[in-house]
């Protein structure tokens, strides 16, 4: 399997550091257009697809759907749904878009996404940038790989809680013919009172009406749950029973912290870059733990699909000895580059 190791020793030596000297966010959305600016380049594209064979079956067939391997892009890093037949090129399983809101907003004002670098972290408070559902369905209609593709859904930052499920279902029934699973995001820290919908009542509201959504289709599309590492046993006791009292699919552990314990990063330079959720190596942990509570309290009921803190293949393998079906990568995938996905599928 060789997909993208051409680059791979010079991304950390040379196109690591050059991407490093722009700002975070404008390095993304640099990087990815130069990656889909090269597989428009004609043969490059199918040079790459067929680099993405390999001589064992990595195949995974959960919730109902084939997954090429185990390994996906978490949420917040194809926001719009642009670049999903690239990540495919990458040798990616499954892409994880959004978080998509029914109407466009800007999100928080610039600069919101902080590089961590002593840490290997990122601090974002993107809060919800979104274009809105329309253009993301409008991306996936012109799509070209037949990539597993998640929808994470959540609402406007100006709909207030009590109204937050006209929000989710408006996504839902938009992005339904376009994705193959659905993530309810209530679990970012960036969004104002969010996460005030994973109490009990409110969540389990929420996913009762998507539930009924999803029943009136002519096919039923799983629905995940993704939670915040923040949360306390008791609390995850109560995910674990409102998944199996909705007969939700499974749950996406974990989200961002706003929990900075673990960062050897000087904390005046933590303090000024201010709120935001810190994804990278210092959540790895604590998504571990939260990943191994929910598998062994359920007695693995139910689907987890692990991300946080991955930078290497033994993170993987650590996540899914803990009970995780699949993970999904971000914040690694920037620190070390393509070759991230070569080595968790080879070892995992």
């Amino acid at each position: 399997m060789d997909e993208i190791i051409i680059f791979d020793p010079m991304y950390k030596a040379i196109i690591r550091p050059l991407f490093f000297l722009l700002s975070p966010e404008q390095a993304h959305y640099t990087a990815m257009w130069m990656l889909r600016t090269i597989l428009m380049i004609p043969g490059v594209r199918a040079l790459f697809f067929s680099k993405g064979k390999t001589n064992k079956n990595e195949s995974v067939n959960l919730l109902g759907l084939t997954f090429a391997n185990r390994v996906g892009v978490a949420a917040g890093f194809d926001k719009e749904a642009v670049n999903v037949d690239a990540l495919a090129a990458l040798g990616f399983g499954f892409v994880e878009i959004g978080t998509v809101t029914p109407k466009p907003q800007s999100g928080n004002p610039q600069p919101r996404l902080f590089r961590v670098k002593k840490d290997s972290a990122i601090i974002n408070r993107m809060g919800f940038n979104s274009k809105g559902v329309d253009v993301a369905v409008a991306n996936l209609r012109k799509r070209k790989s037949n990539i597993i593709v998640g929808g994470n859904i959540g609402k406007n930052k100006v709909t207030p809680n009590e109204e937050a499920t006209q929000d989710y279902l408006a996504c839902f029934n938009a992005l339904y013919p376009e994705v193959d699973y659905f993530a309810i995001n209530v679990s970012s820290p960036n969004t104002p009172n969010l996460r005030a919908l994973q109490e009990k009542k409110p969540l389990t509201k929420l996913i009762l009406a998507l539930q009924k959504a999803n029943a009136s289709m002519p096919v039923q599309k799983p629905i995940l749950l993704k939670i915040a590492p923040d949360l306390s046993n008791d609390q995850l006791d109560d995910i674990i029973e409102i998944v199996q009292e909705t007969k939700l699919d499974g749950v996406i552990a974990t989200n961002t912290t706003i929990d900075r314990s673990k960062l050897t990063t000087d904390s005046k330079r933590i303090e000024q870059i201010g709120a935001g959720g810190l994804s990278g190596k210092p959540v790895r942990e604590r998504s571990t733990e939260v990943i191994r509570y929910l598998s062994e309290k359920s007695n693995r009921s139910f689907v987890i699909i692990g991300v946080g803190g991955i930078h290497s293949a033994a993170d993987a393998r650590e996540k899914l000895d803990a009970g995780a079906d699949l993970v999904q990568l971000f914040t690694g995938f920037i620190y070390e580059g393509a070759r991230l996905v070569h080595d968790i599928r080879r070892e995992c």
